[in-house]
């Protein structure tokens, strides 16, 4: 009974897999093609072979593609994280929003930008690592302080998401803190970046999060299946001899880099977090959110978001208030569902 059931569930994970990889080729087309310069795809998909016109090539190579594949990453990264941290704490709403890493980050990000000159390469004191590393630094910090702070002989998901709820609020007061001190220009650049945006992205902000998306993601997923082992609790864990210990290290050291890496490419995109893992996790009827099909839905949600928010939207609304807009109302309606309810208790 159990063989033929755990068959038809990884069938379905399978499935599920493909078909939102196949669906993310033809978004990012449609994403690059989309804009107030008239493309159509035939023009994206000669100007990617090398066979368009210098004007296309500009437009193509220089503005668009920078930006949809920035937030196909840095979806991804949220989308994984998201699922990683998620599946740790055994709750749905334990994601690096709301645990405080993206404050964290986000804190590192806008100490960096305030303190250096407002600039991507940050050249100041011991921000000279730049601000991928700024925020890798405080998202980090903030990871252990919140794991260390949750520990009672073990990690309890409560005690962990309200731990997370009050270092978010302390981190932002300080970030707000750190933006009414600054001078016009970096206040300004700072409180922009906040808001979540793929606007003005170039390469150089690409780079960081598709070296973190590249290295990071194959760990994640050599951990899938200590993942679904560690749902049944610690001690069964340990009695089928898993490194409990080592294997939350990983899980969380994955974690928070991808979230510091997105954060730092974009500025911390809220709710792709959350919301990615658990509509996959209902797409494919698991009891956690299959990793690679998260990763690929925090992708399909962030190009989505942003190519809604340049075409559609009056002006140009960054795509971290589209996200929040969408993730908003589901979070209330997982809050107000009785099974997960019970499950945050």
């Amino acid at each position: 009974m159990l063989a033929p059931a755990r068959s038809r569930r990884d069938t379905r994970v399978l499935v599920v897999t493909v078909a939102t990889l196949a669906a993310l080729l033809p978004v990012l087309v449609l994403a690059i093609a989309a804009g107030s310069s008239q493309l159509g795809l035939g023009d994206v998909v000669r100007t990617l072979i090398g066979a368009g016109t210098p004007s296309q090539e500009l437009i193509v190579l220089e503005l668009r593609l920078p930006r949809v594949l920035c937030g196909a990453l840095v979806g991804a990264a949220l989308g994984l994280a998201g699922a990683l941290t998620q599946t740790f704490a055994r709750n749905p709403l334990a994601t690096p929003d709301i645990l405080g890493v993206t404050s964290g980050a986000a804190l590192g990000a806008v100490a960096a930008i305030v303190l250096a000159g407002g600039s991507y390469s940050v050249g100041a004191g011991a921000l000279t690592l730049g601000l991928p590393a700024a925020a890798a630094i405080g998202a980090l910090g903030t990871a252990a302080v919140v794991y260390g702070l949750s520990w009672r002989s073990g990690v309890d998901s409560y005690r962990l998401i309200l731990v997370g709820i009050g270092a978010t609020a302390a981190l932002t007061g300080v970030t707000s803190f750190l933006i009414a001190r600054a001078q016009l220009t970096e206040a300004s650049t700072a409180a922009q970046w906040l808001v979540g945006s793929l606007s003005g992205v170039s390469w150089a902000s690409v780079w960081p999060v598709l070296v973190a998306v590249a290295v990071l993601t194959p760990i994640a997923l050599t951990q899938s299946s200590t993942l679904s082992v560690s749902l049944l609790g610690d001690d069964v864990s340990t009695g089928l001899g898993v490194a409990v210990q080592r294997h939350r290290l990983v899980i969380v050291a994955c974690a928070v880099l991808l979230t510091a890496a997105a954060v730092s490419a974009a500025g911390p995109i809220e709710f792709v977090a959350f919301v990615s893992p658990q509509i996959v996790r209902r797409l494919a009827g698991t009891a956690r959110p299959p990793l690679l099909a998260s990763a690929v839905v925090g992708a399909l949600v962030v190009v989505g978001a942003d190519t809604l928010s340049r075409t559609v939207l009056p002006g140009e609304v960054p795509v971290g208030i589209v996200t929040a807009v969408i993730g908003a109302p589901y979070l209330i309606w997982l809050l107000t569902r009785r099974k997960d309810r019970e499950m945050l208790t």
